[in-house]
């Protein structure tokens, strides 16, 4: 989807040198990071990797080992959760499941002492936001899970926080379900102009939500970037590896240009030309990240010349929308090659064919990490 435009000069969170230890465990390790006013950022990494507990410190339910986090200019150093002006959604939403929806909505601001009138009057316009208020007075369990996201979501909101932290919010959505209330919560988003922090172990997720995706490992963000440079432009193994599907391979650069490198790669039994140089030393060990779906696949016997390699469809997977080709080359590696099925009744390659594999200059990345 298109890249969202979001105010770059207000940087509305930072966290600045954050460490967070437990006992010998360092479970977010020296992290510092600007998120800017009316952004979806997304932390994106596997279990266990700091992601939760960073969202926590922000939240103030953990407190930093050293380190500071800042929230519109102002320290958040010894601050309590519920004088920060940050709301949090949980994962497993946390309704009561003895209110109504409006009542679950309202229990914020009955807790701050908002009088009724002015309660009434929020919940209502909070409600017809997310389209729930034709179901104000029904109960949780009477309502879908898309419904009840939507519900925890219009509790977080009507506080007005100027922080809305996300704990895997669609996780306990079915797929189709899940990519329906993305959408919807960006415009949501767009709409109040609250500034989102998501937390999620979901790549699809991140690269919908995100105006940027920050890619966690180890306690440490490794790659900060849009979503297009996240996914174009990996900055390390790791991150091309994480980040949807990739064909790796290890090689010897052979010629280091200004505008364009060489790589001999044992595993491919070819040259590799890469449009774009790189800073390695001559004969350097780097790697070479080619996505999928950038492979170009046709019939054929023979392969010649460089970026073009033989070999033989061992699998085929029908997605619907695309085919998955795991191809066995001559040297004995496999490799993975995405195909968008565009029409109905075309002759695809079927099974034990053989077949050539070619990529443009510009479609590989080359990594030194």
């Amino acid at each position: 989807m298109a890249e969202r435009v979001v105010d770059r000069q207000n940087q509305y969170l930072r966290i600045e040198s954050v460490t967070k230890r437990f006992g010998d465990f360092v479970a977010v390790d020296n992290v510092s990071l600007s998120i800017f006013k009316g952004e979806i950022f997304c932390l994106l990494g596997g279990s266990g990797c700091g992601k939760t507990t960073l969202l926590r410190m922000l939240a103030g339910f953990e407190s930093p080992t050293s380190g500071r986090i800042l929230i519109d200019g102002q320290d958040m150093s010894g601050i309590p959760p519920y004088e920060r002006p940050v709301n949090m959604m949980f994962q497993s939403y946390a309704l009561f499941p003895h209110m109504t929806v409006a009542a679950n909505v309202a229990f914020g601001l009955e807790q701050e002492g908002v009088a009724r009138p002015e309660i009434e009057r929020r919940v209502r316009e909070m409600l017809d936001i997310v389209k729930l208020g034709e179901f104000a007075k029904r109960k949780p369990h009477q309502l879908s899970g898309g419904q009840r996201q939507r519900v925890a979501l219009a509790r977080a909101l009507i506080k007005k926080p100027k922080l809305l932290l996300l704990d895997e919010p669609l996780g306990a959505l079915d797929k189709k379900l899940r990519e329906h209330t993305q959408f919807e919560l960006i415009n949501l988003q767009e709409q109040l102009g609250v500034t989102f922090v998501v937390v999620t172990h979901d790549q699809e997720e991140a690269m919908t939500l995100a105006s940027r995706i920050g890619v966690m490992n180890k306690g440490q963000i490794v790659q900060v970037g849009t979503p297009t440079e996240i996914y174009e432009f990996p900055n390390s193994r790791f991150v091309a590896d994480f980040i949807g599907s990739v064909n790796m391979f290890e090689g010897r650069l052979i010629e280091d240009e200004p505008g364009h490198v060489r790589i001999r790669c044992d595993d491919l039994d070819t040259t590799v030309f890469v449009s774009h140089g790189i800073s390695a030393a001559p004969d350097a060990r780097v790697f070479v990240a080619i996505r999928p779906e950038k492979i170009e696949m046709t019939r054929g016997q023979a392969a010649e010349g460089e970026n073009c390699v033989g070999g033989v469809v061992r699998e085929i997977a029908y997605m619907g929308d695309m085919s998955v080709y795991l191809v066995r080359l001559d040297g004995g590696r496999t490799v993975r090659v995405t195909i968008p099925n565009i029409e109905r009744h075309e002759e695809r390659i079927v099974w034990d064919e053989r077949v050539v594999l070619r990529w443009q200059p510009s479609s590989p990345v080359v990594l030194t990490q």
